[in-house]
């Protein structure tokens, strides 16, 4: 079979101008480019088309991240003891000089804005006020802001974290509906008992709810096919459906090369093309990729193989503790973290919002800092509601509860308790990093960059918190 045929390359973006006002200038009329084009069908190397893209209306405006925090605020189970100081500070927030702002409450709305005519349209400057600490509200403005978040399940007592409106139904269903006919006809991703586990997992409404601003289902299904082949990796190579930390390094780095191409000798590379299609995580990576490329710049396709390459580091060093019989101290456990996240997905956000983030503000350190918080805080969200789940899966599984009361000498309780303060720290350093990037560098692609990963945080919470199939709370409360 002739090696899977990768578009070329397309020029990312010009040179950076020297000068921060020359480069937004020049990013405005140089920088985004529209990938309705690229989306439309499927890439050439897939043999079954994608369906027509099915008209569906675009959000009526940009989202406005960091809405009104609504952190439940839940109360002890009446058997608790009465003098418990964590879960009291927990559900009372933070306190001391300078943390006014961060309290439980609402922020004002600020002004809606126009949807832009095209992705590259520069955002007003006002739009930068909801990165900003918010200021209290009124009780009316609690009750309306709780009505937005309906949705069934229960969030974490304590947990910090901000509402998001419903998805829209027709793009879940439309996009869940291609995804599983992608899942099954190209990729022939899972076996027929694994149909129910598939349709649970909610990925449709998970993506519609993290990208609101995507101008397209096409442009969500970048998103959804490349979240559905990294957990058939996760799976398949490391956990729950025949995954082992025996061999797992050599298993991702052959994974990793439909996601970052082997170029090699002709004697070599039709072997090498035939081993993408050997397995179903190797067959999702290649088919996703393919259809990323195509809709990507060129900056944008390598610095997704970077944040891939990281996730495929964090999974090697959970394995090697695994087979070491050993427990990681908690800053170990959180340097882990910081690589096996989500950090992959809020890093695609421009592409799915149909622009792109010039590669040299993406590289910034600020903006890297703020990617990284933006990863640590939700996977810490992801520990916390997978938390009984995996006390009810075989073997030994590590979170971050599990660790800090094996490390620190704490009752599961109080080990999940204090989890939910480390989360609570993490979103509040990714708001206040935010807020100081956009500060700092108002440019109008950092703005809706920034506001594109901070919907993809609340998206992923609500997914987690609505996704009563997979998850459950503790009876901790």
């Amino acid at each position: 079979m002739p090696a899977p045929e990768l578009p070329p390359p397309r020029s990312s973006v010009p040179e950076a101008a020297a000068r921060f006002g020359a480069h937004v200038l020049a990013a405005a009329a140089a920088r985004a480019h529209d990938i309705t084009a690229a989306t439309g069908g499927p890439p050439d190397a897939v043999s079954v088309p994608e369906p027509p893209a099915v008209s569906v209306p675009a959000p009526a405006a940009l989202p406005v991240p960091l809405p009104a925090p609504a952190a439940a605020l839940g109360t002890a189970e009446s058997g608790a003891p009465a003098a418990d100081t964590r879960l009291e500070r927990l559900l009372r927030g933070p306190s001391g000089l300078g943390t006014a702002g961060l309290r439980l409450v609402l922020r004002e709305a600020p002004p809606t804005p126009p949807t832009p005519t095209s992705p590259s349209a520069p955002l007003p400057t006002s739009l930068l006020s909801p990165l900003l600490p918010p200021p209290h509200a009124s009780a009316e403005t609690l009750a309306e802001a709780a009505a937005v978040d309906t949705a069934e399940g229960t969030p974490v007592p304590g947990l910090y974290y901000h509402p998001v409106p419903e998805p829209d139904p027709v793009r879940v269903e439309e996009v869940s509906r291609r995804i599983k006919a992608w899942a099954v006809d190209e990729v022939s991703l899972f076996p027929d008992d694994w149909e129910e586990e598939f349709d649970g997992f909610s990925v449709g409404r998970y993506m519609v709810a993290c990208h609101p601003d995507a101008p397209t289902v096409d442009h969500l299904m970048l998103a959804t096919r490349l979240m559905v082949a990294e957990n058939a990796v996760d799976d398949c190579y490391c956990e729950d459906h025949g995954g082992s930390p025996i061999g797992l390094g050599e298993r991702l780095l052959l994974a990793h090369t439909a996601l970052d191409p082997l170029y090699t000798t002709a004697e070599y590379q039709p072997q090498w093309a035939d081993s993408l299609h050997a397995d179903a995580p190797r067959r999702a990576y290649r088919s996703a990729m393919e259809y990323f490329v195509r809709a990507a710049g060129a900056s944008q396709a390598d610095r997704l193989r970077h944040d891939m390459a990281r996730l495929h580091l964090g999974y090697l060093a959970e394995a090697a503790w695994s087979q070491e019989g050993r427990v990681p101290e908690v800053w170990e456990y959180l340097a882990m973290r910081q690589f096996n996240n989500f950090r992959p997905c809020p890093t695609i956000t421009d592409t799915v919002g149909g622009y792109e983030l010039p590669a040299d503000l993406h590289a910034r350190p600020d903006m890297q800092k703020v990617i990284a918080l933006a990863g640590n805080a939700t996977t810490i969200v992801n520990d916390l509601y997978s938390y009984m789940k995996e006390l009810d899966s075989p073997g030994h599984h590590l979170n971050l509860p599990v660790v800090i009361a094996e490390r620190e000498g704490l009752s599961e309780r109080d080990a999940y308790l204090k989890s939910v303060e480390v989360h609570n720290d993490l979103m509040r350093d990714f708001e206040a990093q935010a807020a100081a990037l956009a500060e700092a560098c108002p440019a109008p692609q950092v703005l809706r960059f920034l506001r594109g990963v901070a919907a993809w945080v609340d998206g992923n919470h609500y997914w987690h918190r609505t996704n009563t199939f997979r998850y459950r709370l503790p009876d901790f409360w």
